[in-house]
């Protein structure tokens, strides 16, 4: 399972919302690296630990995935016969498959206790007890009945997911329907699985890590505003084509008679057309064809489009006869 986030955390697995709170706030106090200034990287690499365990094991859904598949399910990298380990999936293609991305170990603790450090900063002495306040008046009038004020509610980091794409869904753009599931929050304040239907449009000539983000629809928490669901656009291996820019580049085999003596091209676009381009110059090993505007469109301006350059892989013949030789010497000397 990898990290035990109950151990780090020192709670057993019947843990409760409270039980999991009073646990982080102790041990959160204990290692935060302000208060830890003579051996501080070990006090960072627990308190990042233990932030991260309380963000999973207090969220129900983390919770869910960690108790059935461990680490390895936040990760997204649940064996692909476990029922029930994609969160989302498309209508068209591959599943995408939840990702877990833990926030800053500060974030945590300036949401639960309303202050980024109780400490000062420094691990020094701004009062008296040398931890700027800790166990002074700063420190409890942070809490009113027993719960962490917060200056605001603070918004949860982005979840995001790959979106692998065809390269003709990139050159002539396409819709995904995708299905999400999510907690919300109800009237009472109790969270509730839903699922819902979100559409993307991708236009024409997106690329390779373009982003399209959809506010707020990550899980809801009391006080926290919902993460941003970001998808991000990833191209797949095309078996003709390669991509560079927005130009498209094609490979063929020719002979070393069709090089010094010409040819025609075939070649079929994205969206179905047959091309016949010819090629009436000597074809050397560096040489490039370019078609113009037969490339992949510019996202913002479709109807303008890069170039489709055709490459070439000469086959020399594996020998000659006497003859052959003599009658290339004659035809090429000059």
């Amino acid at each position: 399972m990898g990290v035990d986030y109950y151990k780090v955390l020192q709670v057993d697995k019947n843990a409760k919302d409270e039980d999991l709170k009073k646990a982080y706030r102790k041990l959160a106090m204990k290692w935060h690296p302000d208060k830890n200034p003579n051996n501080k990287k070990e006090a960072e690499a627990k308190f990042k630990q233990i932030s991260e365990a309380y963000e999973v094991l207090s969220d129900p859904q983390k919770r869910a995935i960690y108790d059935q598949y461990g680490e390895e399910g936040l990760k997204g990298q649940v064996p692909p016969d476990a029922g029930g380990s994609t969160f989302f999936q498309t209508g068209d293609g591959p599943n995408v498959q939840f990702r877990f991305n833990p926030r800053s170990a500060n974030d945590i603790f300036a949401e639960f206790f309303g202050f980024s450090s109780p400490f000062g900063g420094t691990g020094g002495s701004s009062r008296g007890s040398g931890f700027g306040g800790m166990f002074g008046e700063d420190m409890f009038s942070s809490f009113r009945d027993g719960r962490p004020m917060s200056s605001g509610p603070r918004k949860a980091s982005p979840i995001e997911n790959r979106l692998p794409c065809r390269l003709e869904e990139l050159y002539k753009g396409t819709t995904k329907r995708m299905k999400i599931s999510r907690e919300v929050c109800d009237a009472s304040g109790k969270t509730i699985p839903v699922e819902e239907i979100i559409t993307i449009n991708i236009k024409p000539g997106w690329k390779k890590g373009t982003k399209i983000t959809f506010p707020e629809k990550g899980n809801q928490q009391p006080g926290v505003i919902p993460a941003d669901l970001v998808f991000i656009i990833d191209e797949k291996p095309h078996s003709v084509f390669t991509r560079d820019g927005n130009d498209l580049v094609v490979t063929r085999d020719i002979s070393l008679a069709e090089a010094l003596t010409g040819c025609s091209v075939q070649v079929t676009t994205l969206d179905g057309r047959n091309l016949t381009v010819p090629i009436n110059n000597v074809i050397h090993p560096e040489y490039e064809e370019v078609v113009p505007n037969e490339g992949m469109p510019l996202p913002k301006e479709p109807s303008t489009r890069g170039n489709l350059r055709i490459k070439f892989n000469i086959k020399f013949p594996a020998r000659l006869t006497s003859d052959q030789k003599a009658g290339i010497k004659k035809l090429l000397v000059s």
